[in-house]
């Protein structure tokens, strides 16, 4: 019986083999098509990475075809895009159209994206590092869903990443390895291509020994493939010893030269190298050209054996792993193992060479199974669709909608008139929604690098804990030291609090805003940080809107506002940043009637099918609030702007503010009116929504479109043609300038456009001209 049984393992493998050399032609003809094949009207390089794709492929076809469940998900390494393409067209998940039309519009995308892509692609890869750090969040976020009954514990997947070794010199993957070990992360996979060459050249020495102690120090479980089955029964052979210790050694400039250079080379090298070992010379002897090479460079990512003993191995129990899988980088291609193959390309004669060595029909080559016999065709079709993977049909899940609070509602906590900053607005609002016993408030989730307290979640925290798998109790709350702050961990905690490291801010975001899709639970989270520190993470900010993550992101507090904090916190072009952003409408209000009618806005986009996440830019300058007459504020405030104070037709100027400088706006348009009783005040709580309505209008005037007016074009239509614009804003003055453009209309734009220092109010607000007399100074350099 265990005869029988190892023959059909063996049986098992072969098939798997024959199923990996043709995932392996259909990406590389994917690629040669684009590149050699379809007509080129810019005569521009499609590029499409053979090698890297190479590389992987041994290691995707036995997680696709063996290991991976369902419930797994996975971010493919990015140069192996066309690898993970081929094996979905197996899967019947990806068309032969889409492979034609690899990197052109409309067609396969270059690297794996969850919104343009077809086929099931679980987190879109791209920027080099950051789908690694999102499987680690997205396990976390399994973890949160988990210990609230929302995740069964047999429904529960491995998040798994497919990297290359060159992604491991990414900084942001070690700051996601440090909060992975903070939060006792499990079920997650990183599977390193190591292949040791990047882009430019080969990489440094024996870094995998380093790796695996980095790794094993943060308590993740090393597992090492170096050496294939085809190796060690090579090694175990008399002077076999003598082999594995030359590939021990060997520079890997050195071992990827003569991997590219082939078998005479490899035996011109050993026999010189080991010339007083007459076992491993007559070892070396004994193989032929072809065969030295391939014990020479079959290492152990590209031995299906290893890999899935392997990855069984790691399956007994949810421990997190970090495989490092030694592999050639252009693995049975021409160029294997040449220091330039990054965006090598087969010629012609090459693709020839490999159509006909792997048995396709030329003219049938996106058949997978060109060249088949029936009984071969139906074996490897039958391992394809008994997979476990092949079971899966609902990858990207839709969640039901959540009934939410009403800007009615969240205005209730802002009641009260006096003076109050956005940022205490904000907090209100939090504290409100904690103390709802809703659907919704319990699918509210917080996140912050650090500054938790600082950025006002403080009393949300308080009310609904931080969440950890594994309890822990506030002691300073049991030992009856006095505290604001209420610090015990539990799996029902809605709080993830991080380190500073806003990268996984980001991507913790991500992870947490793509719920709803990856596991069918909405969730709505909020994150927070201080505004200036954007930048730091904007990367991975633009990584999650790429994915189309859906988040309320609050930056706080912002600008030169912040006074004696000094110019290395006072944010500039933050502004800008929010405007410049897809899939981010960014907002910046003065008071906090706005912030809560915004926070009603935001949360409604994010379970919106056309919606998508908000910025808040909020500041700690506590604000006269205004009284208003009507709700007709509200509108415009989502809308990006409204007339505080209205035009009479034909006014010759108006003055137009945004955020946390509205009273040095409201004073100065007080003096304004008193010469110019027709001018207006215009408050703009969106110079990006704003602005994005205001080229969509133009656009569809040329595109087919509705024929339509933008909301500035609205507004501004009461003023005279020839009047003029003055804006001011706590930042970049670019983010008003352009108003000027929507009539034709002079611009006099006030901002931040050096960096600040320390100071309070009046003294900066002088010093960088954002004050009441350099407003009025600018209006009449504009009027006379």
């Amino acid at each position: 019986m265990d005869d029988g049984l190892a023959t059909a393992e063996r049986q098992d493998i072969a098939l798997l083999r024959r199923l990996e050399e043709r995932v392996l032609w259909l990406a590389s003809w994917t690629i040669h098509n684009a590149n050699h094949l379809r007509e080129s009207r810019d005569g521009l390089k499609v590029g499409g990475h053979q090698a890297s794709c190479a590389s992987m492929t041994t290691l995707m076809t036995a997680l696709y075809f063996r290991s991976l469940r369902p419930q797994d998900r996975v971010a493919v390494k990015p140069h192996a895009s066309p690898v993970f393409h081929a094996i979905q067209y197996l899967f019947g998940r990806q068309t032969t159209d889409q492979l034609q039309r690899f990197r052109s519009l409309g067609g396969a995308q270059s690297y794996p994206s969850r919104t343009k892509d077809i086929d099931d692609v679980d987190f879109s890869t791209g920027s080099v590092g950051l789908g690694v750090a999102m499987t680690a969040f997205a396990s976390l976020t399994q973890d949160y869903l988990a210990a609230r009954g929302a995740v069964k514990p047999d429904a529960m997947g491995r998040m798994i990443s497919l990297l290359g070794d060159a992604e491991l010199d990414e900084g942001n993957i070690y700051e996601a390895l440090i909060e992975a070990c903070k939060h006792d992360l499990r079920n997650t996979w990183w599977i390193v291509d190591y292949n040791r060459q990047s882009l430019d050249a080969t990489t440094s020495d024996r870094m995998f020994t380093r790796y695996g102690e980095i790794f094993e120090a943060a308590g993740w479980r090393v597992e090492t493939l170096k050496w294939s089955k085809r190796q060690l029964t090579a090694f175990a052979r008399p002077g076999g010893e003598a082999l594995r210790n030359w590939i021990e050694t060997a520079p890997n400039d050195l071992y990827s030269a003569l991997t590219y250079q082939g078998g005479a080379a490899w035996r011109e090298r050993l026999t010189t190298d080991l010339a007083g070992d007459a076992k491993a010379l007559k070892l070396i002897e004994g193989y032929g050209d072809a065969d030295l090479a391939l014990v020479m460079t079959e290492l152990g990512g590209h031995c299906l054996e290893t890999i899935l003993e392997a990855f069984e191995r790691a399956a007994e129990d949810d421990a997190p792993r970090f495989f490092i899988a030694y592999t050639v980088k252009g693995w049975r291609l021409p160029f294997q193992g040449h220091k330039d193959n990054h965006s090598g390309l087969m010629t012609p004669a090459q693709i020839a060479e490999l159509r006909g060595r792997l048995g396709v029909v030329e003219g049938e080559e996106w058949d997978i199974f060109s060249g088949l016999g029936d009984n071969e065709r139906a074996a490897l079709r039958h391992v394809v669709d008994t997979a476990p993977f092949a079971a899966r049909k609902d990858g990207r899940k839709v969640a039901p909608t959540v009934a939410l609070p009403t800007a009615d509602e969240l205005l209730k906590a802002v009641e009260g008139g006096g003076e109050a900053s956005t940022q205490a607005a904000f907090g209100k609002v939090m504290f409100e929604i904690a103390k709802r016993t809703d659907d919704f408030s319990g699918r509210v989730v917080t996140t912050s690098p650090d500054v938790t307290v600082s950025t006002n979640l403080g009393g949300f925290v308080n009310r609904r804990g931080v969440f950890h798998r594994r309890a822990h109790e506030d002691v300073f709350k049991n030992r009856r030291i006095p505290s604001a702050q209420v610090w015990a961990m539990a799996e029902t905690g809605q709080h993830v609090e991080l380190g500073i490291a806003e990268n996984n801010l980001f991507i913790a975001l991500a992870a947490l805003g793509l719920s709803a899709s990856v596991f069918g639970e909405r969730l709505f989270p909020v994150g927070t940080l201080y505004d200036p520190f954007i930048a730091r993470g904007l990367d991975a900010l633009n990584y999650a809107c790429y994915q189309d993550a859906r988040f309320l992101l609050v930056a706080t507090p912002s600008g030169l506002t912040l006074a004696p904090e000094g110019g290395a916190h006072q944010s500039i072009g933050t502004p800008l940043i929010g405007m410049s952003q897809p899939g981010l409408d960014s907002y910046e209000p003065a008071f906090a009637d706005e912030t809560a009618v915004l926070m009603a806005h935001a949360f409604d986009r994010i379970q919106r099918e056309d919606g998508g996440s908000t910025y808040l830019r909020l500041s700690t300058r506590a604000l006269a609030q205004p009284e208003r007459s009507d709700d007709a504020w509200r509108e415009g405030t989502i809308d990006g702007a409204y007339w505080m104070r209205p035009p009479e037709p034909g006014a010759r100027m108006a003055l137009v503010y945004s955020g946390a400088i509205a009273p040095e706006a409201l004073a100065a348009f007080e003096a304004i009116v008193e010469d110019m009783p027709e001018a207006g005040l215009l408050a703009v709580t969106s110079p990006d929504v704003l602005h994005a309505d205001w080229t969509a209008a133009g656009r569809a005037r040329w595109t087919g479109g509705e024929a339509r007016s933008s909301t500035a074009e609205r507004l501004l239509a009461d003023l005279a043609p020839d009047a003029v614009l003055v804006t001011v804003l706590d930042g970049s003055p670019a983010a008003l300038s352009w108003l000027g453009s929507v009539r034709g209309q002079r611009v006099r734009a006030l901002g931040m456009e050096t960096f600040g220092q320390s100071g309070d109010l009046p003294d900066l607000y002088a010093k960088y001209r954002l004050n009441f007399d350099a407003i009025l100074d600018a209006c009449a350099d504009l009027l006379i």
